[in-house]
């Protein structure tokens, strides 16, 4: 009778219910205005370490208002988003966290028309007013990357950039080139290899710049496990990190600073950026208006033993 059963007469069907409302009952399914009960956090794979920060970003937010987490990954496939569309309609939810998602997708049209809020971190694309998005500012952090390899004294400073359909990734790739042309420094497109954010692609890139026939002295990767990666190659390559080859990364996840030696990389507020998309979940939920659809949190290069001056710019001993 209460999931729309149509032989049940409607006389009998609005006695029911009436009697319902007066005993205060709520259908599963029914949401409670004003109050978040439970968050969707949707990946598109659960893969990488810096996964885990955004969830302990979000689950410390939400456990703090005492809301439940759940976590799922959809492989960008279809078969996969159905069935998550599915779960989701089948039970309370108060609002949806995507990580790295186009935010024109099909799948956020869902969102508007089930009524649910929804916010996107890191879109894989620029962002509609109508979407709110949280991200890092991925141009300045890779401004500061290379700004950091120049005034070492380097000169042929490669990149391991990320995907080209990302906005972050072409953000940092940007601000890779800026740093350059601000120092009068040509663009060399040899000393540009593409990634995909993961230490396997790192590794092969760091191979393709290092087997050039005028490799470069410093390499900034776009994410931290690609740096890994260029270590990797430059190891057995028998060369050393960072007397024959510097090494910056991006993201600065917790085990960078444990590495041999400790990354110099750009520190992506990963976990703060996941507690900010909750709270912003939350106050959508209460009915709060937002101020900015957008926002950015700030990077920060942090030094570590990765990173030193080439050899022929040395002092002598």
């Amino acid at each position: 009778m209460l999931n729309g059963r149509t032989d049940v007469s409607s006389e009998t069907r609005e006695r029911v219910e009436q009697l319902l409302r007066e005993q205060g009952y709520r259908r599963r399914n029914s949401r409670q205005p004003g109050r978040a009960q439970l968050i969707d956090l949707v990946f598109n794979d659960l893969d990488s370490p810096w996964a885990v920060e955004l969830i302990r970003g979000v689950e410390d937010i939400a456990h703090a208002a005492g809301v439940g987490t759940v976590v799922a990954a959809v492989h960008q496939e279809a078969a996969a988003t159905r069935q998550w569309l599915a779960n989701l309609r089948a039970r309370t939810s108060d609002g949806v966290i995507f990580v790295m998602t186009d935010v024109n997708s099909p799948v956020l049209a869902q969102m508007h028309r089930l009524h649910i809020p929804a916010v996107v971190i890191d879109p894989a694309n620029g962002a509609g007013a109508e979407v709110p998005t949280v991200g890092a500012t991925n141009w300045a952090g890779g401004l500061s990357a290379t700004e950091h390899l120049i005034a070492l004294g380097h000169r042929r400073i490669g990149l391991v950039a990320g995907p080209r359909d990302l906005l972050c990734s072409r953000a940092r790739l940007d601000g890779y080139r800026a740093a350059l042309d601000a120092a009068g420094l040509a663009v060399d497109d040899a000393l540009i290899v593409p990634g995909d954010f993961r230490h396997e692609s790192g590794f092969a890139a760091g191979e393709r710049l290092l087997d050039l026939a005028d490799p470069p002295t410093a390499v900034f990767a776009a994410s931290d496990q690609m740096a890994l990666g260029v270590y990797e190659a430059a190891r057995v390559r028998g060369l050393r990190v960072p007397a024959d080859l510097s090494v910056v990364g991006f993201d600065d996840l917790p085990e960078v600073s444990w590495s041999s030696p400790p990354l110099t990389t750009v520190r992506q507020p990963l976990a703060e950026m996941g507690g900010l998309a909750a709270r912003t979940i939350l106050r959508m939920a209460r009915g709060e208006t937002l101020q900015a659809p957008r926002v950015e949190l700030a990077t920060e290069l942090v030094v570590r033993d990765s990173t030193a001056a080439p050899v022929t710019s040395r002092s002598p001993r």
